[in-house]
């Protein structure tokens, strides 16, 4: 694989709890090529969560290296992942993670404007429709169901054109059909702006859907898989 968009090399995450230290990753060691599409799979608690979360800067890892379009992102502190986050990235959570006091427009424009981007408003109009929302342009995160906050998480994340897209349980709190709507949408801001799509998932049909499948089973890799075989 040539220049990987992620690359980690013997990763590890250790937190400190109330027993004790915890070691929640280790050894990991894993490349992603651009325009890839990537499952976290595994059993609750085997650090699929938590690998997004070093791959994203979201937390720092304690060991090993994490590279995303060649920067080091261990070597940055929390203001410089902050900035190369919303220049480079888009992250959806499973709770949605919408501010409540702002609409959904509002929503989508915020990590343009904090970039600095004059028709935030102009781009994150397109981006609502894109995801077959701009009828809830101002409407609240508690005026619309569960689906439509998602869609509007979609639409935040990838309003910048983000590289890389990451996605933790896009679809764990919604119903089948809505969780059905999510995942095509997914995949079509993927196809739409080119980005390398990783996501953690339970469900097995969304898996199926990406090229890679990695499992992880107590905080360490196990080998890889094609969707294709799952």
């Amino acid at each position: 694989m040539s220049d990987p968009v992620l690359s980690l090399k013997n990763a590890a995450l250790s937190l400190d709890g109330n027993a004790g230290r915890v070691d929640i990753l280790h050894g990991i060691t894993l490349d992603i090529a651009r325009g890839e599409t990537v499952g976290l799979v595994g059993p609750s608690g085997s650090g699929k969560s938590s690998l997004l979360m070093i791959m994203g800067g979201l937390e720092q890892a304690t060991g090993g290296t994490i590279h995303a379009l060649g920067q080091d992102l261990t070597a940055m502190n929390e203001d410089a992942l902050a900035r190369f986050r919303r220049g480079h990235m888009g992250v959806v959570f499973q709770s949605f993670h919408l501010i409540p006091t702002m609409t959904a427009l509002e929503n989508v424009a915020t990590p343009l404007e904090l970039a600095g981007v004059r028709d935030a408003f102009e781009r994150a109009e397109a981006e609502l429709d894109a995801v077959g929302l701009s009828s809830r342009a101002n409407h609240y995160p508690s005026q619309m169901s569960g689906g439509e906050q998602q869609r509007v998480a979609l639409a935040r994340a990838s309003v910048t054109r983000p590289e890389i897209l990451l996605a933790d349980e896009p679809t764990g709190n919604l119903d089948g059909a809505n969780g059905s709507a999510i995942m095509d949408l997914l995949f079509d801001l993927r196809d739409r702006h080119g980005a390398t799509l990783v996501l953690v998932t339970h469900a097995p049909e969304l898996a199926a859907r990406c090229d890679r499948v990695i499992r992880l089973s107590d905080g360490a890799l196990e080998p890889d898989r094609k969707a294709a075989a799952e």
